[in-house]
């Protein structure tokens, strides 16, 4: 693949995994929704909710970061630091949808999620503003 960067590859992997998952969190809703005979919302099926939540809590995080690390990649950010950070921040959305799901309550999945969501996030957003300004 001439021309293209290593740092290009890594955000280009991590993009993919990104959408990947959001697939399989999608049809996971889709299959729940047919398992309990409901078209729209939840039909007040704890089951659904979480399958709907995880879904949502996916999209809300992942674009934002996949974009993130593409602007990286343009501004020639080292390529580890690229897999660092979307490495971090997939398993952050794949361990906060496992305890969505698989936890009705607060659980240490979440939570682990969550933090493994916002710190590479907020590194990205300082790395972003280090390059904008340095």
């Amino acid at each position: 693949m001439d021309g293209v960067t290593a740092s290009a590859q890594a955000a280009a992997l991590w993009a993919g995994l990104g959408m990947l998952l959001l697939l399989g969190l999608s049809s996971l809703v889709v299959r729940r929704r047919r398992r309990h005979l409901v078209a729209f919302g939840d039909g007040g099926v704890p089951e659904l909710a979480q399958a709907i939540r995880a879904f949502g809590n996916a999209t809300e995080y992942l674009p934002v970061g996949i974009a993130a690390l593409v602007l990286l990649a343009v501004l020639s950010a080292p390529a580890y630091l690229i897999h660092g950070l979307g490495g971090a921040l997939l398993f952050g959305r794949v361990v906060h949808a496992a305890g969505l799901i698989f936890l009705p309550s607060s659980s240490i999945g979440r939570v682990v999620g969550m933090m493994f969501t916002w710190m590479p996030l907020l590194i990205t957003a300082i790395v972003l503003i280090a390059y904008a300004v340095v």
